[in-house]
């Protein structure tokens, strides 16, 4: 039995994202593997000497007032000897604090860590020097496996670093990240790197085109699509009143899309031929609003549009509902009652709410580029995402016809089934021998 470590960079995130959902998911088959789990966070928690009060302020989400003289102090010794040791501390889960709040965004876990504000206080120290920051923690693990790429290692043992994607160097103009210093920390990562993961094979050519690393350093994992059954075999008729109490809609009865509001997901163009397809089936949009968002949503807003008269857009307007977030046994429910879902992403590393829509037999309307042919084979309505003549027609199709939905329902699960928790295990169980 050895211990590994993981990140939490995403897993500290209220809302949660995909790559959260990949840590919580990876952590969970590394315990099905026989090995221990250590978590690393970053939260903005005291490092108190105190087991009790660090446990207290680990869940508190509140600011310790010293952290401000801490950002001070860093930032000198930065400015004379480099890049820091980090140093964590762990947190003692002893059932003093409810925690029962957090349970649905905690991994599995044997130990958890903490250092304070880490993964800001690393991409600060990467942005000065240039190289990566080393973590100490108080018992050194085995091996460490980084859910994203962070400027960080632990020195004297193999690290690993999955690389979802490389958006940034790929769709330049959908993201904020700097894009010369996000190609310079994976240059720098694949010189400290004992592997790199990732999750689609669309996604590992990226990363030897553009980024140089040698394909023989790169292991496709895929993900695995898991829901639990208490979810999936909720009863059909307490599905469809949880949906029809949320959104005013009939079960089954609506277009659903979840996750960020971003420009990769392509909001704005779904948005123009949902508008256009004229057709009586409202749609739902789950997910926070991020960068660019508003200009995603600008369709909603418009009083002066080729769609037509101003009271007939509020008409449209009205089959439109956002909704900034759902918890994940809702969403289920929501992804359930959905007469279709639609993807028409941009770009996706691997694209998993395509593939949780085919697990619970909602028929799928996706992009046919980046990952998501290979990850949905010939069990989706593809479509070219830059084209919403494209999307509308699609959307037609699903919409008015019965047996086009019963066969992408059918060919979905086929499909899902294929990225089940047992294969994605057999594929690390094997990059971890290589390593341990």
């Amino acid at each position: 039995m050895s211990r590994i470590l993981i990140d939490g960079y995403n897993l500290g995130l209220e809302k949660g994202t995909g790559v959260a959902t990949y840590a919580r998911n990876l952590s969970y088959e590394i315990g099905e593997l026989g090995h221990d789990i250590d978590v690393l966070y970053g939260n903005r928690a005291s490092a108190s000497r105190n087991d009790l009060l660090r446990e207290i302020y680990f869940f508190d989400n509140g600011e310790d007032d010293r952290f401000r003289w801490l950002e001070i102090l860093e930032q000198a010794q930065q400015a004379i000897h480099g890049p820091l040791t980090f140093r964590a501390k762990e947190i003692p889960i002893t059932g003093k604090v409810i925690t029962r709040q957090f349970q649905s965004r905690l991994p599995r876990f044997d130990r958890l860590f903490n250092s304070p504000d880490l993964f800001l206080r690393s991409q600060s120290a990467f942005k000065l020097w240039k190289r990566p920051s080393s973590i100490r923690l108080p018992h050194k693990p085995d091996l460490a496996h980084w859910t994203y790429p962070l400027p960080l290692h632990v020195k004297g043992r193999p690290n690993i670093y999955t690389l979802h994607d490389v958006v940034p160097l790929r769709l330049p103009y959908t993201t904020l990240d700097h894009k010369r210093r996000y190609l310079r920390l994976l240059q720098e990562l694949d010189k400290r790197a004992a592997h790199f993961v990732t999750v689609s094979e669309n996604s590992k050519r990226d990363l030897v085109e553009l980024v140089g690393i040698d394909p023989n350093r790169i292991t496709n994992t895929y993900q695995s699509v898991s829901i639990p059954q208490k979810y999936r075999d909720k009863p059909e008729d307490q599905v469809a009143r949880e949906v029809e109490g949320l959104t005013g809609f009939d079960y089954k009865g609506y277009f659903l899309f979840w996750g960020s509001l971003e420009p990769k997901k392509n909001i704005g163009r779904m948005i123009e031929a949902y508008l256009s397809a004229k057709v009586d089936t409202p749609l739902v949009i789950v997910g926070a609003q991020a960068w660019k968002a508003e200009q995603e949503l600008k369709l909603l807003g418009e009083t002066d549009s080729v769609y037509g008269s101003l009271e007939r857009r509020r008409g449209a307007r009205k089959r439109v509902v956002q909704l900034p977030y759902a918890p994940f046994p809702l969403l289920v429910s929501l992804i359930r009652g959905a007469r279709a879902a639609l993807f028409p992403s941009l770009y996706e590393g691997f694209g998993l709410p395509v593939l949780e829509a085919m697990l619970l037999g909602t028929p799928v309307i996706c992009s046919n580029t980046s990952s998501l042919p290979e990850v949905a084979g010939d069990a989706a309505r593809m479509v070219d995402p830059y084209n919403p003549q494209a999307i509308t027609q699609a959307i037609r199709e699903i919409d008015t016809d019965a047996d086009m939905r019963a066969h992408y329902s059918a060919m979905g699960k086929t499909q899902a089934a294929l990225y089940s928790p047992e294969r994605y295990r057999s594929n690390l169980k094997e990059v971890y021998a290589s390593h341990l």
